[in-house]
C-alpha cells in the first residue's frame, strides 16, 4: 500500500492532550494524513492552565527535523509553540530549505492566557518565521502582539490582515473567533493574500470547551494542503472540520475541555 500524505508538526507538547503536538497528530489522523512531530517544548498543562514549560535545546529540535525530513519527507509543515527567538530562527532556517507548504500558527499565549512565546522572540517571528509561511493563522490576541492593532470589527480584520501580510506570508487567516460582535451568531475568519479575499463564516456554538482550537485549525489546513488542495480550499475545509470539533467539545477536568478531534468518525466522516 502507498503511504498517505505526510505532515510534520513543529510544536510543543500539551500533557493534557487538548492542544499542541497531541492536537496536531489527532487532527492529522482524522483527516487521513500521516502525522510526524518535532517537539520544541514540554509543558505541564491541564484544563486549568499551564503550570510549567521547558523548551528543548535548538540542536535537539534541529536533529528531529532533519531526521524526519531527510528520510521520510513531507508534503506540508505546521508550526506552533516555538517559545524563544533562538528556536524561532532555527525553525525558520529549516523551513526555508524545505520544499513544502508551511502553516505558521504564531502561538503567543495559551487558551488560559499563559505566555508561550518570549517577548524577545516577537521580532524573530516577524522577520524570520512569517516570511517563510505559506499561510499564517493568528488569532486576535496574536495580531495585537505582532502588529499592535486591536481588532473590534470585521473592517478591522482587513487592516490586521494587511499588516500581517507586510511581514511576508503568502496568505493570512485572521481568526475572528474572539470577535465580540453584539448578538453575532457567527464565527468569522478572513483569508486573504492581499488580492483575493475569502470570508469564512460558521455557526458560533455555545460551548466553553474550546481548548486546542488554533492548533487544530492550523493542522487541518496543513493536512488539506498535503492532500493537494489549494490554500482557499484547504482553509475552507479546515474551517468545516474545526466547526464540527468545536460543536462536539467536551468537559475534561475542572476547567476548559478540548475540542473533539474525532467528531467526524462518529458523524459524517472526514471530508
Amino acid at each position: 500500500m502507498s503511504a498517505p500524505p505526510r505532515v510534520l508538526t513543529v510544536a510543543g507538547s500539551d500533557s493534557g492532550g487538548g492542544a499542541g503536538i497531541q492536537a496536531d497528530l489527532k487532527t492529522m489522523l482524522a483527516l487521513g494524513v500521516h502525522g510526524m512531530s518535532v517537539l520544541t517544548a514540554v509543558t505541564a498543562q491541564n484544563s486549568l492552565g499551564v503550570q510549567g514549560a521547558w523548551e528543548l535545546p535548538v540542536e535537539a529540535v534541529r536533529a528531529q527535523y532533519r531526521s524526519v525530513v531527510d528520510d521520510i519527507g513531507v508534503q506540508a509543515v505546521k508550526t506552533g509553540m516555538l517559545a524563544s527567538a533562538e528556536l524561532v530562527e532555527a525553525v525558520a532556517d529549516l523551513l526555508a530549505g524545505t520544499d513544502a507548504p508551511t502553516v505558521v500558527d504564531p502561538v503567543g499565549v495559551s487558551k488560559h492566557g499563559d505566555p508561550l512565546l518570549a517577548v524577545s522572540a516577537l521580532d524573530s517571528v516577524r522577520t524570520k518565521l512569517l516570511p517563510v509561511a505559506t499561510v499564517a493563522t493568528p488569532n486576535l490576541d496574536e495580531v495585537a502582539q505582532l502588529t499592535g492593532l486591536r481588532v473590534a470589527s470585521e473592517q478591522d480584520m482587513r487592516r490586521a490582515a494587511a499588516a500581517v501580510l507586510e511581514f511576508g506570508p503568502r496568505w493570512v487567516v485572521i481568526k475572528g473567533g474572539h470577535l465580540a460582535a453584539a448578538g453575532s451568531e457567527e464565527a468569522v475568519d478572513l483569508l486573504t493574500d492581499g488580492t483575493e479575499e475569502h470570508w469564512l463564516r460558521a455557526p458560533r456554538h455555545d460551548n466553553r470547551h474550546t481548548h486546542g482550537t488554533g492548533c487544530t485549525l492550523a493542522s487541518a489546513i496543513a493536512s488539506y494542503l498535503a492532500r493537494g488542495h489549494t490554500v482557499p480550499e484547504a482553509v475552507a475545509a479546515a474551517k468545516t472540520y474545526v466547526t464540527g470539533a468545536l460543536a462536539s467539545g467536551f468537559a475534561l477536568g475542572a476547567g476548559i475541555g478540548p475540542v473533539d478531534h474525532g467528531w467526524a468518525w462518529r458523524g459524517e466522516g472526514a471530508r
